[in-house]
């Protein structure tokens, strides 16, 4: 079992920055892939970003070229760095782990079988 804590939401204004950070506890998460996932009132959980435990990495469209995921394996911790933030990007951001293919990058929310709690970013006009 791993838990999975999320951080670093909050309140943002158009064109602002945030950095979202998701600690891994329980279990050390060699050979994981990890995601984020976002979801807004009224809406389905969406696929944000995602990488690979070798590294490989993958985007929404909706977030190409201004948000970027990485993680610091050694510190158990996964990041989402967003830029240039719309008020469509105000949701709750959660971060979900898997441990499967060291190679592949998994985009669907059923694949996933760890989440978090959930970080809430509100972005306004």
């Amino acid at each position: 079992q791993v838990q999975l804590v999320e951080s670093g939401g909050g309140l943002a204004q158009a064109g602002d920055s945030l950095r979202l950070s998701c600690a891994a506890s329980g279990r050390a998460v060699t050979n994981s892939a990890m995601g984020w996932f976002r979801q807004a009132p009224g809406k389905e959980r969406e696929f944000v970003a995602g990488v690979s435990w070798r590294g490989s990495t993958d985007y929404a469209d909706s977030v190409k070229g201004r948000f970027t995921i990485f993680r610091e394996n050694t510190k158990n911790t996964l990041y989402l760095q967003m830029n240039s933030l719309k008020p469509g990007d105000t949701a709750v951001y959660y971060c979900a782990l898997v441990w499967a293919n060291p190679f592949i990058v998994y985009k669907g929310r059923n694949e996933y079988h760890f989440w978090g709690q959930g970080t809430q970013v509100t972005v306004s006009s």
